[in-house]
């Protein structure tokens, strides 16, 4: 699964929120997105963000640069690398602990594409935020449609195996 490359930011306009590739904001404490640049970061920290989480593994060509921008800004920093084609349970009881001891932050969870970041959101909305699956559902649903879950069967039984 591949999401576009984000290099620092190097047009004429001044970067926003909006350029940050599949950036969705499901509540004032939670915002989900694909691969952030470090252009980014600032505005991040300026929208109030206390906590980011990437669930992407190390890419050279995507994230190489995050960890260093987003420290340099001063925001706590978590990557918990959950392997696309075999995501674990215990990836999923780590970003739980995570998200448990930042319940009163302001967070934003990320990967490359949003597909990681969408499936263990909503996970721990539906686990432990008191939100029912119907409702986390359509948050999950705006990167998960009937293709992805077909294309990804992994997901499926990851999610699947999680709601147990």
């Amino acid at each position: 699964l591949a999401a576009p490359v984000s290099a620092d930011h190097h047009s004429d306009t001044p970067p926003s929120l909006g350029d940050v590739y599949n950036y969705h904001r499901i509540n004032d404490r939670l915002v989900t997105a694909g691969q952030i640049a470090p252009a980014h970061v600032p505005l991040l920290h300026d929208a109030g963000v206390e906590l980011i989480v990437n669930l992407a593994v190390a890419n050279p060509e995507q994230n190489r640069d995050e960890a260093f921008a987003v420290a340099e800004a001063g925001i706590p920093y978590v990557n918990i690398p959950v392997v696309w084609e075999s995501p674990t349970q215990a990836d999923l009881e780590l970003f739980l602990a995570v998200m448990d001891a930042a319940q009163d932050k302001h967070v934003l969870v990320h990967c490359f594409a949003k597909y990681r970041a969408s499936a263990f959101t909503y996970l721990h909305r539906v686990l432990r935020g008191d939100v029912d699956q119907k409702a986390a559902r359509k948050d999950l649903d705006v990167v998960w449609n009937d293709e992805a879950w077909t294309e990804y069967p992994q997901w499926r039984a990851f999610v699947d195996d999680a709601l147990r």
